[in-house]
């Protein structure tokens, strides 16, 4: 199952979206500008839904080979005006479009929800390892925690998208996780930013997601163990580190 976060813009809806803007953050584009805005965006839509579509035969491939779907289900997004020009400026970048070209590498997204960590791992190689696509770079916060507790693994690819003008390779990030790492950091993301509790109130329930994060992770661990001896589906090395350790409190 793929989850839809948003949908395309049309050229005229972008300029309208852009003139919305309050003046100091409304980028000084003209309309041949914003058009290739537009064209730019659905080159990172091509993109995600490359991506998408190629986990989406692994998935089913290893339902055939193992009777095993190690996707739960995947959701799919693209950067909205707001959140690109805000990450320009948090990165002193000008707002134009080679800045989003050169340096915002999320612009499309994919967060791929695994069953097991064997899955993720397994999942993600297969991705990496065909041959017409790139990656860009690896973040392995399932192995390397953050010290919130959060755990996912990140990977930026570069996959082609076959324009008019050829193929154009575009990045496009990956996040796989758990359903138990997506159900943490969703409650942590609420708690981060969506909440106004006070700052003893939110350094209590900080520590307790932490002191979860490290629960959830020996629970998957133990459940990640049954499911390999009734299945199977590849098992991948060290995918049941030991659980996150006090050194990351």
């Amino acid at each position: 199952m793929i989850l839809e976060r948003n949908s395309a813009m049309s050229a005229s809806e972008m300029k309208q979206r852009l003139s919305d803007l309050d003046e100091k953050d409304r980028p000084k584009l003209d309309i041949d500008e914003i058009t290739e805005f537009v064209n730019l965006m659905q080159t990172y839509e091509g993109a995600m839904y490359e991506i998408s579509t190629k986990l989406d035969v692994l998935d089913t491939e290893f339902q055939v080979r193992f009777s095993h779907n190690p996707i739960h289900h995947m959701e799919r997004r693209l950067k909205s005006v707001d959140s690109l020009i805000g990450k320009l400026h948090r990165k002193n970048l000008p707002v134009t479009i080679p800045s989003v070209r050169d340096h915002i590498f999320d612009v499309a997204g994919v967060r791929v929800i695994c069953n097991y960590r064997d899955d993720v791992y397994s999942v993600s190689r297969y991705l990496s390892d065909q041959s017409d696509i790139q990656v860009l770079r690896v973040k392995d916060y399932i192995r390397n925690p953050k010290m919130n507790g959060y755990r996912s693994l990140h990977v930026i690819y570069a996959v082609p998208v076959f324009l008019t003008s050829g193929p154009h390779y575009t990045p496009v990030e990956v996040q796989f996780r758990t359903i138990a790492m997506d159900y943490w950091a969703s409650l942590e993301h609420q708690l981060r930013y969506k909440s106004d509790l006070p700052d003893a109130r939110l350094a209590e329930h900080s520590q307790t997601l932490l002191d979860c994060a490290r629960s959830l992770q020996n629970i998957e661990v133990q459940m990640q163990s049954i499911h390999r001896d009734i299945s199977g589906s590849p098992q991948e090395q060290d995918s049941d580190d030991e659980a996150i350790s006090s050194n990351n409190d």
